[in-house]
């Protein structure tokens, strides 16, 4: 394949608004709290919707800040650009250290995901064969040009939004036949009584649900309408997505044989407290529905996933923040096609190292949110640096208030992690501190 090579790069603008919500979709999944379901409700006493309603507000304050800075630095490379602008250089590195992080390591996990539940389906070929497949699909798909991924992606996600309207009509058909196991106002205010720190506690959780809408800001390049059709994509992704969390687990909890207290109890039982439920009180045609719509949609989260991983270090290469040959864009398709080669690589080797382990999933799922949380960070605090700092903005609301309760969320989210994952992000920090303390003088001499 020709290549442009050079630092600028010639990426193609053909998103709209729609496939910009596709990726950002395809990456969260639109039934994503089907594998914490238990968790949550074990963890809020059964108030699992107003959990996901507080998610939604709180991650709503960095989608606010995403519509604000993809506007002001209409560029790919997300919070590493936005950073870079509002902060200086060796902040926007920083911001895009900590995002690789995530942006490699969440695909894995869809992977990891994928193959664990075709496994479940066809025991007889290993669960690392079926992540190297579901890897090799989707790359592939990503090769051909971000218009050809998001029509297959638009119609995997489709797919997921029929499942995922079976069970809510299935559901509401069976709660009319034969009532609720529990207070119908229960999933909003629990079982037994309202706990607001069960409910805090919980949501810590649950806003890792929400992780990828974000990358919808990678493709501003690509998109048709560039800045303003972004924001709004940004905007509407997380707001569909709350209520597509809310709806699924309101008349899961719902229909839940189960009391939280037992869950709680149980925890071997959390994490298949949503198909046992479908299970029990639907039928298993559609506990395996849902097992089949998992398995497809985790792989294409993570061609989204991979896509936006791909553009991140292709704007970094640009910038001379990694080798300038990841910055080429491949002359036919118009994608960075080194950059997704070289994310699709990294990806594979941790998908399959943690396929192979028992304890794999646990070792991937417990870091991949310190990254993309640390950029969040990051991305407030650019808001501010760009508008309030620089711009003198007396918008306080917007510019000051909204960023600062950003971070205040962002920082109790960290604090609430596992001591795993904030010992992995502490470390991978170390070294991209250690990189930017080697690299500057070369990048100033670039310059």
């Amino acid at each position: 394949m020709a290549e442009q090579s050079g630092t600028p790069g010639a990426l193609r603008r053909s998103l709209g608004v729609r496939d910009l919500m596709v990726y950002g979709l395809l990456f969260i999944a639109p039934m994503a709290p089907v594998g914490v379901f238990g968790v949550l409700d074990a963890k809020s006493h059964g108030a699992v919707a107003a959990v996901y309603l507080a998610a939604t507000v709180a991650m709503g304050f960095t989608a606010y800040s995403y519509a604000q800075m993809v506007r002001a630095v209409p560029q790919t490379g997300s919070v590493f650009a936005y950073a870079r602008a509002g902060l200086g250089e060796s902040w926007g590195f920083v911001a895009g250290w900590m995002a690789m992080l995530d942006y490699l390591l969440i695909p894995a996990v869809a992977y990891l995901f994928s193959g664990i539940a075709l496994h479940s389906l066809v025991p007889d070929v290993s669960r690392w064969v079926w992540t190297v497949l579901a890897v090799l699909v989707t790359t592939a798909l990503n090769l051909t040009g971000v218009r050809t991924a998001a029509a297959v992606g638009f119609a995997v996600l489709a797919l997921e939004i029929v499942v995922l309207t079976v069970f809510v009509v299935s559901a509401v058909v069976m709660l009319v036949r034969d009532g609720a196991e529990r207070g119908w106002l229960s999933p909003l205010t629990g079982v037994g009584g309202f706990s607001l720190t069960a409910v805090v506690s919980a949501v810590s959780v649950a806003v890792l649900s929400y992780l990828g809408f974000d990358a919808i800001a990678s493709f501003v390049e690509e998109a048709v309408g560039a800045s303003a059709a972004v924001a709004r994509a940004v905007l509407w992704c997380l707001a569909l997505a709350g209520v597509l969390f809310v709806t699924q687990t309101y008349l899961a909890a719902l229909l839940t044989p189960v009391t939280p207290q037992q869950l709680a109890a149980d925890p071997a039982a959390q994490g298949s407290a949503f198909y046992d439920t479908v299970d029990a009180s639907i039928g298993h045609w559609l506990q395996t529905l849902v097992a089949v719509s998992k398995a497809i949609g985790a792989a294409f989260a993570a061609l989204a996933g991979q896509a936006a991983a791909g553009r991140l270090l292709f704007a970094m290469a640009r910038e001379g923040r990694l080798p300038r040959a990841l910055s080429a864009v491949d002359a036919r398709t118009a994608v960075p096609r080194r950059a997704l080669l070289a994310a699709a690589v990294v990806t594979l080797v941790a998908a399959v190292w943690a396929a192979r382990r028992d304890d794999g999933l646990d070792q991937l799922t417990s870091v991949v949110n310190v990254g993309a949380l640390s950029a969040f960070g990051l991305l407030h605090a650019s808001v501010i640096g760009w508008y309030t700092v620089k711009g003198d903005s007396r918008d306080w609301f917007r510019h000051l208030l909204i960023p600062l309760l950003g971070m205040a969320v962002i920082a109790w989210v960290l604090i609430e992690a596992s001591t795993t994952a904030q010992w992995v992000g502490a470390t991978w920090l170390a070294v991209g501190l250690l990189v930017l303390v080697v690299q500057s003088p070369a990048v100033r001499r670039g310059r």
